[in-house]
């Protein structure tokens, strides 16, 4: 049986969010509440339909008592008993202890690691991936930063991606892609291996993370791309250095405005994982329960191409489904880390 209370305690809440927003609340509460209702709503609605049932198997088992509804009280039985428990999951799960960054657009972040041009291909095919799955989710992709080689892999990208719960879906992209196949620049044929490594943070408000200006050196920069054609010809790249902890971020679209806004949002998003990654470490027992640490140097994933596996070695998951996946197919992977987290931590507060 779930605690009763509780579920009293989310239901009243929903209420008061329901009314804040209905009634006019301040601006600087407007998103968060927000985000709150969006997050209640759909437990809430878990909570009517468990108590429902709870009340129906309440009335059916009376029901037993009179012989002219018992017939009918006995098929309607079996069913409740077996649904009660699969609703009582469902809310065991909506329950746990949300990462307050769930609900935030996430800032995603690729770069090549070991294997020179070829890493730098398997970063371009790893961001093609995620702008792939992004789009089938309906979700917002905005590319901030981007750094060719002349082959087309990429040196650096940054983007963004808005949309339901995507920091929640993504979050646990975080580390070294490994990949296995014979690189275009290979004549010999023969099978490498190379790296990239991915970062998914949070985005930042503005009001969390402050920055002070005299912490930051802001330059202008010309703007180019691989060569040619795509170079750009006025200074309208920026770069932002924080210099209390030299974390540098970049942005090379071709308005020098914009590319101010976009350079600080990483700069933030940046600072918060900071804090955030420190928190983590105070409460360095809890991350067992965890689907890895996020840990930037830690490889989660390999990509053999020759036999069209794909294998997650946290949760020792093989999809034999590689051109799927390559091609934005995501949501059985995300799923099974999702599923598995929620399991741990599930097995963790419940003792």
């Amino acid at each position: 049986m779930l605690p009763l209370d509780k579920l009293d305690q989310i239901t009243r809440r929903f209420g008061f969010v329901e009314a804040r927003l209905s009634a006019g609340a301040e601006p600087s509460e407007i998103a968060a509440l927000g985000r709150e209702h969006a997050e209640l709503k759909p437990v809430v609605a878990e909570i009517a339909a468990y108590r429902q049932a709870l009340a129906d198997l309440a009335e059916a088992e009376a029901m037993l008592a009179d012989p002219e509804m018992k017939a009918l009280a006995e098929d309607e039985i079996p069913t409740l008993r077996a649904r009660i428990p699969e609703m009582e999951g469902r809310l065991r799960i909506a329950l746990l202890p949300k990462d307050a960054a769930d609900a935030r657009p996430a800032i995603l972040e690729i770069r090549p690691g070991t294997g020179g041009e070829e890493a730098a291909l398997f970063a371009a095919d790893l961001l093609r991936m995620y702008q792939k799955h992004a789009e089938a989710q309906g979700w917002r992709f905005e590319l901030l930063d981007l750094a060719e080689t002349e082959l087309g892999g990429v040196k650096e990208a940054v983007a963004r991606i808005e949309g339901e719960g995507v920091f929640a879906r993504l979050k646990f992209e975080s580390g070294v892609h490994r990949v296995q196949r014979v690189p275009e620049t290979e004549a010999g044929g023969r099978i490498h291996t190379s790296a990239a490594t991915v970062a998914v943070l949070p985005e930042a408000e503005e009001v969390e993370i402050d920055i002070p200006a005299a912490d930051i050196r802001i330059d202008t920069m010309r703007a180019s791309g691989a060569g040619g054609q795509h170079v750009n010809t006025t200074d309208s790249a920026v770069r932002i250095t924080h210099l209390p902890t030299g974390i540098v971020v970049t942005s090379s679209e071709k308005s020098q405005h914009q590319n101010r806004a976009n350079a600080m949002a990483v700069l933030r998003a940046r600072l918060y994982d900071l804090e955030r990654s420190r928190a983590d470490d105070a409460r360095a027992a809890d991350r067992k329960a965890q689907v890895g640490s996020g840990d930037r140097s830690e490889r989660i994933r390999t990509y053999n191409f020759p036999q069209g596996r794909m294998t997650d070695h946290r949760i020792n998951l093989t999809l034999y489904a590689l051109p799927q996946i390559m091609a934005g197919d995501l949501a059985e992977v995300i799923d099974a880390l999702v599923a598995h987290d929620q399991a741990a931590r599930l097995a963790e507060m419940e003792g």
